[in-house]
């Protein structure tokens, strides 16, 4: 049997890609197209190996609408409740949010936020953007908008921006910017973080002599919640440039 010609770039068979996507085993794609259960722009093909470009391809997989994506980058937001671990345990994990085929592909979260927090979460499959997002030297700033027990005041704000050491870190922490939030006597406090140290928000708020009562992260880069995004819901994202400095 000669051998099969070679896929143009970015092209794979229409099974290979419903499996990549993470709609089940090899055999289970295969009986997926075989079946008339996939449709590719509005019309159902049949074929496993049917050729079509991958990234934005448009398609329904047994019923459920899907875009397909090379690489998976998606925006959560984050309900409380919920652990960012791979290994949750009080706490179910946040892939409890992800549609099946989703969860499939393994998808990590872009650091981690407690169960207790909310907001912004993102998660990839991207190793490469993985590393650019969470390493250090790329300087990502990340917003967090906290709810202190007691009254913030603006000399609180700055000593975090001047940079407090933590009890268990000899190494000052500072924050890139640090403000109250409303007017008057305020319970409420923005920080914008370039670092990712454990337990951090908390920690620094601690060390200017405040508690954190509630904590919500609003923007990594420049992205912010879509405003129709609810609480527990995800939305792709097609330009990973956006969250990069």
């Amino acid at each position: 049997m000669p051998p099969r010609p070679r896929l143009p770039a970015g092209h794979d068979h229409l099974a290979q890609i419903v499996f990549a996507q993470g709609f089940g085993a090899r055999r289970d794609c295969d009986g997926l197209v075989s079946h008339g259960l996939v449709q590719v722009r509005g019309e159902v093909v049949d074929d496993p190996y049917a050729v079509f470009p991958v990234d934005g391809l448009d398609m329904v997989i047994d019923g459920q609408p899907w875009i397909a994506h090379v690489r998976a980058l998606i925006v959560l937001n984050k309900s409380a409740g919920y652990e960012c671990s791979l290994k949750p345990g009080a706490w179910p994990g946040v892939h409890n949010l992800l549609p099946v085929p989703l969860r499939r592909r393994g998808l990590q979260p872009v650091g981690r936020l407690d169960q207790d927090t909310t907001g912004l979460l993102l998660m990839t499959d991207d190793g490469a953007l993985l590393h650019k997002l969470t390493a250090p030297k790329h300087h990502v700033p990340k917003v967090y908008e906290v709810t202190c027990k007691h009254p913030v005041t603006q000399d609180m704000c700055d000593k975090l921006t001047s940079g407090v050491v933590l009890d268990d870190d000899p190494m000052p922490v500072q924050a890139d910017a640090a403000e109250l939030v409303g007017e008057g006597e305020t319970l409420h406090l923005r920080l914008t973080l370039l670092q990712g140290k454990y337990h951090q928000v908390k920690r620094m708020v601690a060390a200017v002599g405040n508690r954190v009562e509630g904590l919500h992260r609003s923007q990594i880069g420049r992205l912010t919640i879509p405003d129709d995004l609810a609480p527990g819901q995800w939305r792709w994202i097609d330009d990973p440039a956006i969250v990069l400095p």
